[in-house]
C-alpha cells in the first residue's frame, strides 16, 4: 500500500476548489488529467455526495465523493479494476489569514491484484512526481476557471 501526501497553496477558497473537484461535466479531463471523459459516469449525485466512475489509460475506479464537511472532501474507492482496500483520496483545506488556502491531499493506493500492487509501488516511488504535477495543474486550472480565463486549463 502506498500513501502519498501532496500540498498546494492557492488563492482559491475551499468552496471554489470543491466546486471544481465535484464538477463532473464534460471537459473534466482538462482539470483532472486522470479523469478521461470516456470513462466518466455519474451514478448518483446529491448536495454533498456523489457516486462516480472515472479513470484513464485502462485504469478506472468508482469513487464515493463526500463533501459534507466544508474543510474536507473524502473520495473512497468502492470498486476498481486495480485499486481496493483503503484506496482513496482525502482533501483537507486550511484557510490562511492572508486569504490563501492550503490544500493537503492524502492519496492511498492499495492494489487489489498484481497490476494494482505493481502500480502502487510505482505510485509510491517514481509516480509521486506525476501526482504532484497533476495536482498542481488541477489547482492552476481551477484558478484560471475562477478568473474566467483559459490559461492553465490545458
Amino acid at each position: 500500500m502506498s500513501t502519498i501526501h501532496l500540498h498546494q497553496t492557492t488563492t482559491l477558497t475551499p468552496e471554489q476548489y470543491v466546486a471544481g473537484l465535484t464538477d463532473f461535466g464534460p471537459g473534466r479531463s482538462k482539470i483532472f488529467g486522470n479523469s478521461a471523459d470516456q470513462y466518466l459516469k455519474v451514478h448518483d449525485r446529491g448536495r454533498s455526495q456523489a457516486d462516480v466512475t472515472e479513470g484513464s489509460a485502462g485504469i478506472w475506479e468508482r469513487l464515493h465523493y463526500d463533501w459534507c464537511d466544508a474543510n474536507r472532501v473524502v473520495l473512497t474507492t468502492t470498486d476498481s479494476n486495480v485499486w481496493g482496500g483503503a484506496s482513496g483520496h482525502t482533501y483537507t483545506f486550511t484557510r490562511q489569514p492572508n486569504g490563501t488556502t492550503d490544500i493537503d491531499v492524502d492519496v492511498v493506493r492499495e492494489g487489489k491484484n498484481l497490476k494494482g500492487r505493481l502500480l502502487g509501488l510505482v505510485v509510491g516511488t517514481v509516480g509521486r512526481g506525476v501526482l504532484e504535477k497533476a495536482f498542481a495543474n488541477s489547482v492552476k486550472a481551477i484558478e484560471a476557471r475562477n478568473r474566467g480565463g483559459a490559461e492553465g486549463a490545458s
